[in-house]
């Protein structure tokens, strides 16, 4: 049955190229000719014109798709934007979505490039807290638990940026992020004093890190605990402990930093301001039902 189906379905996208290229050489070939050339009968020759003047059912929805695609910078897939004509009103099945995107000629190209690693450890140097998570990653409450370090990107300039941020695991929102010249206290400070801001009262999270010596040092060990935030650390050499923020920053970069020329310092500013406003209030995940991380946010604390 379904190679009978596929051979019919060639057959007839044969034919419907022969109709285009009968028509086209009509003005100079008697019809005829041309049929008996291509060996196509009269009737499916008419037979195509006429499918080919139907207006296209799918024209607003490809529309959609394509307005879609290019709103994500060329990152959605089939699947999301599949979600995303759910919520515009479309009724519409996620193959044919994967279809028209075909016909469209859509595709997601990774934009994955090696760089190399940035680690902050030097050993223990101050406090090294016990691991409290052990790879549970299931917190489903906002601003219970939530993840930091610092990635680094090297720049057109030869020189780099150093990006520190807090990932809420439940929302996946990030909740700060300080881009700077260099990883140091004050990049660390800056991204505790912006947290401070937007976590609620009362809130009791824990914040887990890698043993980066940032992390281990009597300014960051008070900064948290006076507000309220109890530590955890990752074990020695295990970026699978931290897996929330390291899977943010691998999708960050494939998604807009590498995909730019960062010419400068400025230049990262931007895009990661840009990017991560656009991950928090736009960026849907098919593993929170469609909604973005500030719309899981708003819903959970309703």
């Amino acid at each position: 049955m379904i190679s009978q189906k596929i051979r019919s379905l060639t057959e007839r996208r044969r034919s419907i190229h022969k109709a285009q290229v009968i028509n086209s050489l009509r003005p100079k070939y008697p019809l005829n000719e041309l049929l008996s050339e291509l060996k196509l009968p009269r009737s499916t020759f008419y037979d195509c014109l006429k499918r080919a003047k139907k207006p296209d059912k799918y024209t607003n929805l490809k529309e959609f798709i394509l307005k879609a695609f290019q709103e994500s910078d060329e990152t959605y897939g089939y699947r999301r934007i599949h979600r995303e004509a759910l919520k515009a009103g479309f009724k519409i099945s996620p193959n044919t979505i994967l279809r028209l995107m075909g016909q469209l000629k859509l595709s997601v190209t990774l934009y994955s490039r090696h760089t190399s690693g940035y680690s902050s450890y030097r050993g223990k140097i101050g406090t090294v807290n016990d691991n409290l998570l052990k790879q549970k990653f299931d917190e489903t409450t906002p601003f219970a638990v939530m993840h930091t370090d610092i990635t680094q990107v090297r720049l057109a300039d030869g020189t780099w940026g150093y990006i520190s941020a807090v990932l809420d695991q439940a929302s996946r929102e990030i909740l700060t992020a300080v881009v700077s010249k260099s990883a140091n206290k004050e990049q660390l400070n800056k991204t505790i004093e912006n947290l401070s801001e937007k976590l609620p009262m009362n809130s009791n999270s824990i914040l887990h890190s890698d043993q980066g010596w940032q992390y281990q040092t009597r300014e960051y060990q008070e900064a948290i605990k006076q507000l309220g935030i109890v530590p955890s650390m990752s074990r020695k050499g295990n970026c699978h402990d931290n897996a929330p923020i390291e899977s943010f920053f691998s999708l960050m970069k494939r998604e807009r930093l590498n995909r730019r020329k960062l010419s400068n310092f400025e230049a990262l500013v931007k895009e990661v301001e840009d990017y991560i406003d656009w991950y928090n209030n736009h960026r849907i995940s098919l593993n929170k039902n469609g909604l973005t991380p500030v719309e899981y946010r708003n819903r959970a604390a309703a």
